[in-house]
């Protein structure tokens, strides 16, 4: 298993584990941008909850899934997108309009791609949730 992207493979393990309809799954790295994104995909109700371990080894992170999210993964390249790009993206890696969300970092943290536009806000577009 390559580390080169700690989130890709926290994504994948998650999207992995639904797959087989587990209702848990370990996160072994642990990182503020993995716990960001868990916190997007908590309150838009892709995920129950997600606990943080602290073990001599190093953190890792327990997440409880709900079985809602079909498809979800990082965005590499992470993409700049600015307000009028939105669409052209959500068209790219969303299966329809208002289905699901993109996880976009701008200057005010991360949010999904409903926030940034409200906001007027570009970014770099991190992950994608459906």
């Amino acid at each position: 298993m390559s580390l080169n992207d700690p989130l890709a493979n926290a994504l994948s393990h998650i999207k992995n584990c639904e797959n087989v309809a587990k209702n848990k799954c370990i996160i072994r790295n642990s990182s503020n941008l993995i716990k960001e994104v868990f916190e997007i995909l908590k309150q838009k109700g892709f995920i129950k909850k997600y606990v943080e371990t602290k073990t001599p080894k190093g953190n890792f992170l327990e997440v409880e899934l709900k079985g809602a999210i079909n498809n979800c993964g990082a965005i590499k390249p992470r993409f700049s997108v600015e307000l009028e790009e939105y669409e052209k993206f959500e068209k790219r890696y969303l299966p329809a309009k208002n289905f699901g969300i993109i996880i976009i970092s701008t200057n005010q943290g991360l949010m999904d791609h409903n926030q940034a536009r409200e906001k007027n806000l570009g970014g770099r577009l991190i992950a994608y949730c459906y």
